[in-house]
């Protein structure tokens, strides 16, 4: 039940700070590199205190610095397109193509991590691109090329979560954390100078008063949002966790509707169930074979008679 509630926590925190992005970006016009930078700088805040007041130590030394340089990169690739997407796309919208990350995982697997992906698996990336479709609909006359920009997020996710894999064979999940989130920080510092070939990409000091408060509130709300992720995860499987992750659509709507009075289509709907649909029995399959895989590994006792 905790690991539950503090998954929840996580995806309520994430989507909030994603209508935030939204708002800052749509009226105080900041450059979505700008937006990482502040989402990363004030991270800090949560992350070092968790090391320091629970975990009581900071391990960031580590034998794979470029395990953390693909991850990261691939980390703050998924974070820029999905921030830009939040600004090019009705929150809901963006939110549910977002959701696509674990098809993309599925199919990345099977070439980078040599994964066997089995017919059941198959069948439910399929039924999940359907979904994708029914959302973007290509070809009907309606079709938004920024529906790109979250799904090019999606793929860039499920790429950091192969290198996440890779990692926590031998990295603590918060060395992984600080080191994205340091990776971040100052990867975003090389957006500064796109501000002279194009104005609307101009960094600017926000303003004192609710303006700052927002930027503050949106690094102070992830990295609370990553802890709890994080912790979730410790304290429960994977196949009891995840699928709370869908809880994102929910809030997405609510939050879209609330905030910014978006209204989603039959369409959004639709397609947005069949994804997280696909995605949960994608997660399902997936924990079913790792026990079994367990089971196999784990030497019989001889019984005493």
């Amino acid at each position: 039940m905790q690991a539950i509630l503090l998954m929840n926590l996580a995806v309520f925190l994430f989507t909030a700070m994603d209508s935030i992005i939204k708002h800052v970006s749509e009226t105080y016009h900041y450059p979505t590199g700008e937006l990482v930078f502040v989402r990363n700088l004030f991270a800090f805040l949560p992350l070092l205190s968790y090391m320091l007041l629970v975990e009581r130590r900071l391990h960031l030394r580590t034998a794979r610095p470029w395990g953390h340089v693909w991850r990261s990169l691939f980390g703050v690739s998924a974070m820029y397109f999905f921030f830009w997407s939040y600004k090019l796309l009705p929150l809901s919208e963006a939110i549910a193509l977002g959701l696509s990350g674990p098809i993309f995982l599925t199919v990345l697997s099977v070439p980078l991590l040599g994964e066997k992906v089995g017919w059941r698996r198959w069948s439910a990336v399929i039924v999940g691109f359907v979904g994708v479709l029914i959302m973007t609909r290509p070809g009907s006359g309606v079709f938004d090329p920024a529906a790109l920009v979250p799904l090019l997020a999606s793929v860039f996710y499920a790429l950091a979560m192969i290198s996440i894999r890779r990692l926590a064979d031998t990295e603590p999940p918060t060395t992984i954390v600080f080191c994205f989130t340091l990776f971040a920080t100052v990867a975003s510092l090389f957006t500064l100078p796109l501000g002279a070939a194009d104005p609307s990409l101009m960094w600017h000091w926000p303003q004192f008063g609710p303006e700052i408060g927002l930027l503050v509130a949106i690094g102070i709300m992830g990295g609370i949002a990553q802890i709890a992720l994080t912790t979730a995860f410790r304290r429960a499987s994977v196949s009891v966790v995840a699928p709370f992750d869908y809880m994102a659509l929910v809030y997405g709507f609510l939050l879209g509707f609330m905030l910014f009075d978006e209204l989603p289509d039959e369409y959004l709907i639709i397609g947005g169930l069949v994804v997280v649909a696909s995605g949960i029995y994608i997660i399902h399959r997936e924990t079913t074979l790792a026990r079994a895989r367990r089971r196999q590994a784990t030497p019989s006792l001889p019984v005493s008679q």
